[in-house]
């Protein structure tokens, strides 16, 4: 059984290497040359945009998913006429257009924060009347990892992006005072079946995620069952087939949406270790519809991204319970080349253990917070 998946980063690396003792087999397509995925499967190398490329590599596959949300909505459904594709096109659309999301989620009962649509300079004049300062001003489509997003804090900023602005589709939002940033992962299999990970504590620098910590340090059964209860309903409302990811502000207590990922997701990577099934390897189980696996947690959890470059493997292995995984991408500022996850029965030990990493996770490209897990009373 051959499984298609459209792009070949890291995420599509992983679900290949869950999927193999499950005894699937893989194609990906891509158009970079270099997509990791090439060292460990068929590798179809071809824009989203060319069809015959795209009915080619849907011969003979048993199912089509992605592991890139930007996939172009158009290259999924011409992909429907072949193979079944999950998510579907439509849940695909949906997650791909913040203005969507944002609308979306309160009629469904999930709160976001305040935003407003800006599509001119005078759009932007009255989004931030409405709003106020500080704003966050975001591209709707295709931002990751910090790409495409403006923190408006002045009115001296914002004239700022008004002489840079440009006709794209944007979207201000409320600058939200968080306690901290968590994320779940939910799972919904072609038959209906759910399942979720317990929300993750997530921690930022410039936009990128540099460590998560599941679950999250204090977590009530109230928040948990809040977060749940979010990802059910999107679940249900885009009759979504596979992992889906839910970023959320805590605040006071309650939690704000931020964005939704139709894809496995770096908060999850912990699960490889650190769960009884790996988001990988349930994203696979859903949409094969096959039973899914549990995600109840094995003890405590810290990933950590390699951003940029790679530590000596040795002083990272020589701390107890501690996986590497190397992507094989050659090293670049600011690009996600690995990650390290760090496994321990109770937080206070993870908390020990992050303490021991070496130097290199000290230094501000990778960034261990100030607040670190290396003391127990905040994270």
């Amino acid at each position: 059984m051959t499984i298609g998946i459209l792009g070949g980063g890291q995420l599509g690396y992983m679900l290949a290497l869950a999927g193999y003792p499950l005894g699937l087999h893989f194609r990906f397509l891509d158009p970079s040359p270099q997509a990791p995925v090439g060292r460990i499967a068929h590798r179809v190398t071809a824009e989203y945009s060319d069809l015959d490329a795209l009915e080619k590599f849907a011969h003979g596959l048993e199912l089509v998913t992605y592991e890139f949300e930007n996939v172009p909505v158009e290259a999924a459904r011409f992909l429907t006429k072949h193979v079944s594709v999950y998510p579907s096109p439509e849940a695909l659309e949906a997650a791909q257009d913040r203005l969507s999301e944002k609308k979306l989620f309160p009629r469904l009962g999930i709160a976001p924060a305040s935003f407003a649509e800006v599509s001119s300079t005078n759009d932007l004049e009255a989004a931030v009347k409405k709003i106020g300062l500080p704003a966050v001003l975001k591209t709707r489509r295709m931002g990751y990892d910090g790409k495409g997003q403006w923190v408006l804090r002045t009115p001296e900023d914002v004239q700022r992006v008004k002489a840079e602005f440009s006709q794209a589709a944007l979207l201000l939002e409320d600058f939200v005072a968080f306690q901290r940033e968590l994320s779940i992962l939910a799972v919904r299999s072609r038959s209906g079946e759910t399942a979720f990970y317990p929300l993750v504590e997530n921690h930022h620098r410039n936009g990128i995620l540099r460590l998560a910590v599941a679950p999250a340090p204090k977590l009530s059964a109230a928040l948990q069952k809040a977060g749940e209860r979010a990802a059910e309903r999107v679940l249900q409302e885009l009759n979504y087939v596979g992992v889906l990811a839910i970023e959320f502000f805590e605040c006071d207590g309650e939690l704000v949406a931020n964005e939704m990922a139709p894809r496995v997701h770096n908060s999850g990577h912990w699960s490889i270790e650190g769960a009884a099934t790996s988001q990988f390897e349930n994203h696979l189980r859903a949409v094969l519809g096959l039973p899914l696996g549990s995600a109840a947690t094995t003890g405590h959890s810290a990933m950590l991204n390699l951003i940029g470059e790679v530590p000596e493997s040795a002083e990272v292995l020589a701390i107890p319970d501690t996986h590497l995984h190397l992507y094989g991408k050659s090293p670049r500022p600011g690009r996600k080349v690995g990650h390290v996850t760090l496994r321990a029965a109770s937080f206070e030990e993870l908390s020990t253990r992050l303490a021991q990493l070496p130097a290199f996770f000290q230094r501000a490209e990778f960034c261990l917070p100030s607040s670190s897990v290396a003391t127990t009373n905040r994270l």
